[in-house]
């Protein structure tokens, strides 16, 4: 479809004949007593219903149920492995209290398994899974020759894009919360549980444990925020849902390699995995908040970046798909 040039007779998700437009509004300059009949202003109720239409799609797709079954897989195999190797009374590595150095604590106390997993999973396969599904939020629509179906009054780009960049937001909060749910069983299944020692040597109840547990998943959740907007971005790049998904995997992937390279120290805080392990300072009495502000505050900064970038590109692409 050109630019500009409006198809009819298309039918939406719903199955209503409706127009397609450029950008699911009335043509530009018509004020809305001139806007065609069959076009009508969205409510808010609509705007929910889409919302909840793409996280219903997503979350049913076999390779979403898949991404979230290998997060919830490993810290099941963290846990076995921690309980083999203290099967005989010896402590696992060594403790150093930050970090994946939380493993040394496990065999104390079932709770920092959630710590631990989180910290294993937040490098790279939890970033790895959000790029999946936002690199195919845009892209995979329109290899599959639906996205212009979408895009039909009362839609409109914008509100089409907040759908789908809140439905990968959604997605980071449910892999996160899937990670920290079954180390949370598996963490209680083989190891005892009760009161904790912070990194800072104080001891804190289980329940407080729990709720700065719960806290730390909220956290790793918005520390993903950056990357579910640079995934959305090369999804509005490309037609292609496999080649989206590849870029911006392959994007982690060298940022995460550029952030240890020491002779890039004074570019690394800029980077968004940089201050992505300071959920650990959450652990500490008092909590440390300066590297759990800067994190929260560059998750903000990349979002805002790439997702104007993604609005810009999206509400200006000839949509022929």
């Amino acid at each position: 479809m050109s630019r500009g040039e409006t198809s009819r007779g298309e039918t939406s998700r719903a199955g209503a004949p409706t127009e397609v437009s450029r950008a699911g509004a009335s043509p530009a300059g018509a004020s809305p007593a001139e806007a065609p009949s069959g076009v009508r202003a969205p409510s808010p109720l609509w705007s929910f219903g889409l919302l909840r239409s793409e996280l219903l799609i997503t979350f049913r797709r076999w390779r979403t149920l898949a991404l979230l079954g290998v997060l919830a897989a490993v810290p099941v195999l963290v846990g076995i492995g921690v309980k083999i190797e203290t099967s005989d009374g010896a402590s696992f590595g060594g403790g150093g209290g930050e970090g994946p150095a939380f493993i040394s604590q496990i065999s104390n106390n079932g709770l920092f398994l959630v710590f631990t997993a989180l910290a294993a999973t937040l490098p790279f396969f939890l970033p790895m899974a959000v790029g999946v599904i936002a690199g195919d939020a845009i892209a995979g629509e329109a290899s599959a020759g639906t996205l212009r179906y979408l895009l039909v009054a009362p839609a409109g780009r914008t509100r089409l894009l907040l759908a789908k960049y809140a439905t990968v937001i959604a997605f980071c909060v449910a892999a996160t919360l899937v990670v920290a749910v079954s180390a949370l069983a598996v963490g209680a299944l083989l190891f005892p549980v009760g009161d904790l020692t912070t990194i800072s040597g104080t001891r804190i109840t289980y329940a407080e444990g729990l709720g700065r547990a719960l806290l730390i998943a909220l956290v790793v959740a918005a520390s993903l925020v950056g990357v579910a907007a640079l995934g959305l971005f090369v999804s509005t790049l490309t037609g292609s849902g496999i080649a989206a998904m590849a870029t911006t995997v392959g994007l982690l992937i060298t940022i995460q390699i550029l952030d240890q390279i020491p002779q890039l120290d004074a570019l690394q805080p800029y980077f968004f995995p940089h201050y992505w392990l300071s959920f650990a300072d959450l652990m500490r009495e008092p909590v440390y908040w300066d590297d759990l502000v800067r994190n929260l505050g560059l998750q903000a900064v990349y979002a805002a970046v790439f997702g104007s970038a993604a609005w810009a590109r999206f509400t200006a692409k000839d949509i022929t798909s």
